[in-house]
């Protein structure tokens, strides 16, 4: 186990984090599936950002409105008013990350960063919110995080990006690569591609830099369980009444 390090740490481990509020419903990043979330018990949710052309900051996974609702076109070319019209499953809107701060003032929130226009806006509303102690970013550009960790300092806290986390794993192996030191924890999925990515040594490792390992997206529970018995400190899941099952089983749900 590793010493708690930020506030968002600060929960009994293992940690169980809703994925987008669980996208297994379908309403995938709306204040309905947070607010599922939360009355199922979960204290700590995942989410994405992006910016809108005019600057406003949406809790959006992907770079275009096509997938998941009934409007068209890249956020970024769009401004907010033209967000707020469409709907998510054609009944739910997008909200605004500033609305997900206020409506669930308890939750801690860990945030996919997913473009570099979104960095200023969120620690902008971080900063207004005073939200710092509630929040960690994240970001597959390592650039983007460390960015993000240089700008707030250690009030906020951050995980590692792909190349910090392909650092670790080839640490791991003993290769003693460096790893960026400011990261309170390390997310990252079971396996990329061929290669398996949380083992036992990979945990260790992390561990031994006093980082937390948090694996996504994890939706059966046979893989819960060999994950927490190989002792990592959470798990993201779409399915989230699945993973309270398994925790309760284990005596170590903590909603």
């Amino acid at each position: 186990m590793t010493a708690i390090r930020h506030p968002f740490l600060d929960r009994p481990l293992p940690l169980a984090f809703a994925h987008r509020g669980g996208a297994a419903e379908g309403l995938e990043n709306t204040v309905t599936a947070f607010r599922r979330a939360v009355d199922l018990g979960y204290r700590h949710l995942e989410t994405d950002v992006h910016a809108t052309a005019d600057g406003r900051l949406v809790a959006f996974h992907d770079d275009t409105l096509d997938r998941v609702t009934d409007g068209r076109g890249r956020i970024a070319d769009l401004t907010w008013e033209q967000v707020r019209r469409v709907r998510v499953g054609g009944r739910e809107p997008v909200p605004l990350f500033s609305e997900l701060l206020e409506t669930f003032p308890s939750a801690r929130w860990n945030i996919d960063v997913k473009a570099d226009a979104a960095l200023a806006p969120l620690l902008a509303e971080l900063e207004a919110a005073h939200a710092w102690d509630r929040v960690c970013v994240g970001a597959f550009d390592e650039r983007r995080v460390a960015r993000a960790q240089e700008l707030a300092g250690p009030r906020l806290a951050t995980s590692l990006g792909t190349r910090g986390v392909r650092a670790l794993r080839l640490r791991s192996w003993g290769l003693p690569l460096p790893v960026r030191r400011g990261a309170v924890c390390v997310q990252v999925p079971v396996r990329h591609g061929r290669i398996r990515v949380v083992d036992a040594a990979f945990v260790r490792a992390a561990h031994r830099l006093g980082m937390q390992v948090h694996v996504w997206t994890v939706n059966d529970a046979d893989t819960m369980r060999a994950l927490l018995d190989l002792g990592v400190d959470g798990i993201m899941t779409d399915h989230i009444e699945l993973l309270r099952e398994v925790l309760t089983e284990r005596g170590a749900w903590q909603g």
